[in-house]
């Protein structure tokens, strides 16, 4: 079996590495809190102090982090992955929602240290990272997809190919984007159907179920409705505004100025300004509450 390397393990990064370590693999583990690696470490991973220590020798390098931030650290800082001794061939597999332009620098610095660079941001809950039913967005060559597929078939019950790389994250940011508008329009919906004293608990299942659902609004109306933004967050507001801020700098990118996206931007930016960071997504609403003219 391989020698992998996996680098971040949050919610979704330790659902994953879970799934390679099960398959039989050699998992190297990195987080930069250490007491976070430890159930990945009790399932028979190797616990790594550096990125660079965790990709010596690997055959292929996962990276599941927040942001560019993070993204960057892991890469190019001081002890981070590009600076170990790596094998030409290396898969370097980043699986992180990040910024288009930094994925465009990542894929130029992991192509000039001799790896072989694929595109893969994800979608899907915690829960689906746990079951490898993850759905991947892919962007690279098809060489590299090939080689890769042995590991990526493990994490996964789908993946796309949307071109080149790049390509993989184009179509994360912009379907993200989308999710962020529809929970900041369900959050108005339902902040409208309270004015209007309907029942809120059936607003939130028949806007899930009928010609304006999707899931997102489905999965977050009802949570909208218990208020319950404290509780077993899976996705909070600073994420969501970071994804929403990604998005549009990538439509702005492309000569776009989405006005429906700049608005949501605002929404999750007044939830985060109101202290509510750490609060799910769905917190919003709360934030829309004190917003909207009354």
């Amino acid at each position: 079996m391989a020698r992998i390397a996996f680098l971040g393990t949050g919610l979704m990064g330790t659902g994953m590495a879970g799934q390679l370590i099960d398959a039989g693999h050699n998992v190297h583990v990195y987080n930069r809190t250490h007491e976070r690696a430890m159930p990945l470490v009790n399932r028979g991973a190797t616990l790594a102090t550096s990125p660079a220590m965790a990709a010596q020798d690997a055959d292929a390098i996962f990276v599941m982090v927040g942001d560019d931030i993070a993204s960057k650290a892991i890469w190019m800082g001081p002890e981070g992955v590009l600076s170990a001794n790596l094998k030409p061939g290396t898969l370097a597999i980043e699986c992180s929602t990040l910024s288009h332009d930094w994925i465009e620098e990542l894929f130029i610095a992991a192509k000039t240290s001799g790896l072989d660079y694929l595109d893969c941001p994800v979608t899907g809950l915690p829960d689906a990272a746990a079951n490898g039913q993850l759905t991947l967005f892919l962007g690279g060559e098809q060489s590299t997809i090939e080689k890769a597929s042995p590991y990526l078939e493990v994490i996964s019950s789908n993946q796309l190919y949307f071109g080149p790389v790049g390509s993989g994250t184009a179509y994360k940011l912009i379907v993200n984007l989308m999710g962020s508008i529809q929970i900041a329009a369900a959050a108005e919906g339902l902040i409208a159907a309270e004015r209007a004293g309907l029942d809120l608990e059936l607003v939130a299942k028949s806007l899930g179920m009928g010609g304006c659902g999707s899931p997102q609004v489905a999965r977050n109306a009802p949570l909208m409705v218990e208020g319950q933004h404290e509780k077993d967050v899976l996705f909070s507001t600073k994420w969501r505004l970071k994804d929403t801020d990604y998005g549009l700098k990538y439509a702005h990118k492309l000569g776009l100025n989405p006005q429906i996206g700049s608005a949501t931007l605002d929404a999750f930016q007044g939830a985060m300004d109101d202290g509510y960071s750490a609060s799910a997504e769905t917190k919003v609403i709360d934030a829309l509450r004190k917003r909207l003219p009354r």
